[in-house]
């Protein structure tokens, strides 16, 4: 053998790892980044900068970062400033509390694998006061983002049964971790569509004639449920999520409850029902049914993406697999301290009378409001447009615009080899800078094509941005008409 020979190769590589594919790191992104390093290089472009719509990246699209959490950070990582009178009492209070928890008093150490006590006992805490429904902290694992979590649990369902692939039925369109994560776990994917007429409504007869013919070829395990919807933005009523409890629990299905936009609900009627609450409410035999639900930092108000919090709850699982699920997170030693640091805050936040309580309430609250006011504004923008509509953003980050192309800009794309929705958002990113994910990395009812963007720009970017967007559409049109 050649002393130069690559052990690993594309042909003798894990083949999950090479199919699978991650939609909002995509392409588009890897030329977005191009083109930014061509921008500082002096390179002329019809732009002055790259406009990263394609990720929920709160503080990247300049969201200025709450300012108890940061001072909370600031002082579990350097605990001498603990004696600075420029720190509030109530933040000094929360990182003592955080270091008597850690070994050695310092963050640098590792805590047990499902997280510090203190802060799992935070989470039940904040989930009782959510839901109403008591929570033991011994069913809280904190994780590195909702992401970490959610691969935790579905790497528990690997397994064949009775002969037969397992199968995890997930919304179309989804969030391309699910679809990731199952191409690399070898887990069938089992779409089922939620209804863009309905505003992005989820209905039983979907789900029965997407699991009637997943059993042809697959053991279904489990079902996935975004809520509020990424990249769709809906929130569902309680009554669908009535619906899909009962359809799991008629089908025997594990429930995934990714709930990590929860505090991120804007429209008029529209309100957060948890699974476990409801699932609760239910009474037997539905609130003994296995669920898993996730919580991040990364998302909410809070947007603190790259520090990596976030909680899992567990319940009604068989004892004997929850040590199991217990003995999987602690090969990975245990999530990022810091990020259980945010997610303390998170879920333990100032009180009334505590002296951070009303920057905190402030801070927060202009957020909200803000996101409120850019989810209308990007809604109504692409409504104006023609050949393009939008359901309202009633929740989460996103907008998910379907859109019309002309026949010979699918052409075009199909000579070219890409989906046509794909060829529009190179288009745009090459014209105006502005990064967009094609529905096709997503889902989509076959036929129809759709971009995610998020509402994350500032105001005043996010008027520039819908202004290029129009103007870029208008000209595609016509070039392509």
């Amino acid at each position: 053998m050649s002393s130069n020979q690559k052990v690993l190769n594309l042909d003798n590589m894990n083949p999950n790892v090479r199919i699978m594919e991650y939609a909002v790191r995509g392409p588009l992104l890897i030329r977005a980044t191009e083109i930014e390093n061509e921008l500082k290089k002096g390179v002329e472009k019809p732009f002055k900068e790259v406009l990263k719509a394609n990720i929920g990246d709160c503080h990247a699209m300049g969201q200025k970062p709450i300012t108890f959490i940061r001072q909370v950070l600031a002082l579990v990582s350097q605990p001498e400033l603990l004696d600075d009178d420029r720190y509030p009492e109530d933040v000094k209070e929360r990182a003592r509390t955080i270091l008597d928890g850690c070994r050695g008093g310092s963050v640098g150490s590792y805590t047990d694998s499902p997280g510090i006590e203190i802060i799992r006992k935070h989470v039940a805490q904040y989930i009782e006061r959510r839901d109403g429904i008591p929570c033991d902290y011994l069913n809280v694992l904190l994780c590195a983002g909702a992401s970490d979590g959610i691969k935790s649990i579905l790497r528990l369902l690997v397994a064949d049964v009775d002969g037969k692939k397992p199968g995890v039925l997930i919304p179309i369109p989804q969030y391309p971790l699910y679809s990731a994560t199952l191409a690399e776990f070898n887990v069938q994917q089992v779409g089922y569509f939620l209804d863009e007429n309905k505003n992005w409504g989820l209905d039983v007869n979907e789900l029965e004639r997407s699991i009637t013919e997943a059993r042809k070829h697959c053991n279904p395990r489990a079902i996935v449920v975004i809520n509020p919807g990424n990249p769709t933005g809906q929130v569902l009523t309680r009554e669908n999520v009535v619906d899909v409890i009962k359809f799991a629990y008629k089908e025997n299905l594990f429930l995934l409850a990714d709930e990590v936009y929860q505090d991120n609900v804007y429209a008029e009627g529209s309100k957060f029902y948890s699974f476990k609450k409801v699932l609760t409410e239910l009474g037997s035999p539905y609130s003994e049914m296995e669920l898993a639900s996730f919580m991040s930092c990364s998302k909410g108000y809070m947007g603190e993406c790259g520090l990596r919090g976030g909680y899992t709850e567990v319940i009604n699982l068989d004892p004997e697999v929850k040590a199991m699920l217990l003995k999987s997170v602690s090969a990975m030693l245990c999530p990022t301290v810091l990020g259980q640091t945010v997610m303390d805050c998170v879920v333990n936040p100032p009180q009334p009378g505590e002296p951070s309580y009303e920057s905190f309430q402030n801070e927060k609250n202009s957020v909200l409001k803000s996101l409120k006011e850019r989810a209308k504004l990007v809604a109504d923008t692409f409504n104006s447009i023609p050949g393009m509509s939008c359901n309202p953003v009633q929740g989460a980050m996103y907008a998910f615009p379907q859109f019309k192309l002309p026949e010979r800009a699918i052409k075009e794309a199909k000579n070219q080899g890409i989906e046509p929705n794909a060829f529009y958002a190179f288009q745009l990113l090459e014209n105006t800078g502005i990064c967009i994910v094609p529905g096709s990395g997503f889902g989509q009812v076959e036929g129809t094509y759709h971009f995610r963007t998020t509402i994350l720009p500032q105001p005043d970017k996010l008027k520039n941005m819908l202004d290029s967007f129009k103007d870029f559409h208008l000209k595609f049109l016509k070039q392509w008409e």
